[in-house]
């Protein structure tokens, strides 16, 4: 079964929207910890519009569990990942960032910057750090992640989020079952070239299962919907359901 990333950034987001001290993700982060989380996921953006480096800072300090900084490929951020104490994130997880974005529109292309992300890697393998890279199910990516010698590759779910909506769920539609099938190759490329097969972006309540059921997932990232649905039934609440769907046992 994989493993359960909450991503909290939206717990800031509404923090932020007031410059205010509430809601705390910390306090957040503690509450998807009793919900089951195995992970707390955070994304550290260079606008810093949700998540502050303070947040950063307490996470690492506090957190019982692993903590997964997504972030971009900058020396910025390399900086603040490895001076991180008492103790580094366990991982980095490297994505594309765009400032006029609302959220992260598709995965790194690794092939197009081998150089530069093999050395913002070593700079994170040699602070002790697993170093993620956020990528579409493409073939010349998995390739490339592995030249560059990423350990994990974390498979850019979105397309087949749309594709589960605008099908209705049915998994017999061409063209969701083309999607699903696209992440379950990629997953098998990334395992046979040696590293660990994530997933993560616009997975809700009515899809992961498919995605939760791959061979050789080791774990799911998953935040807004989580959080969304932690508006209406508490945080702690959210993640326990999100985790019992991953298991594939009913929701109350």
């Amino acid at each position: 079964m994989p493993l359960l990333g909450v991503n909290i950034d939206h717990v800031a987001t509404l923090r932020q929207a007031r410059r205010g001290v509430e809601p705390d993700p910390l306090r957040a982060a503690h509450e998807a910890e009793l919900g089951g989380a195995d992970i707390i996921t955070i994304h550290l953006r260079e606008d810093r519009r949700h998540i502050q480096d303070d947040d950063l800072d307490r996470l690492a300090s506090f957190l019982n569990v692993r903590l997964n900084l997504e972030m971009a490929a900058t020396d910025e951020m390399a900086h603040i990942a490895c001076s991180l104490a008492p103790r580094p994130p366990h991982m980095v997880t490297l994505v594309p960032e765009g400032r006029e974005e609302i959220t992260t529109e598709g995965g790194l292309n690794v092939a197009g910057q081998r150089e530069r992300l093999r050395d913002v890697y070593e700079q994170l393998e040699n602070a002790g750090i697993v170093v993620s890279a956020f990528i579409d199910a493409d073939d010349e990516q998995i390739e490339a992640a592995n030249d560059v010698g990423f350990d994990v590759c974390e498979i850019h779910t979105g397309p087949y989020a749309h594709a589960f909506f605008a099908c209705g769920g049915d998994l017999l539609h061409e063209r969701l079952a083309r999607e699903l099938g696209a992440v379950e190759r990629a997953g098998d490329a990334i395992v046979r070239a040696g590293m660990r097969f994530n997933a993560g972006h616009g997975l809700n309540y009515h899809n992961v299962g498919p995605i939760a059921g791959l061979a050789d997932l080791a774990e799911l990232h998953i935040g807004h919907s989580i959080v969304s649905r932690a508006v209406y039934v508490g945080l702690r609440d959210a993640v326990r359901d999100m985790k019992r769907l991953i298991k594939r046992e009913s929701v109350p």
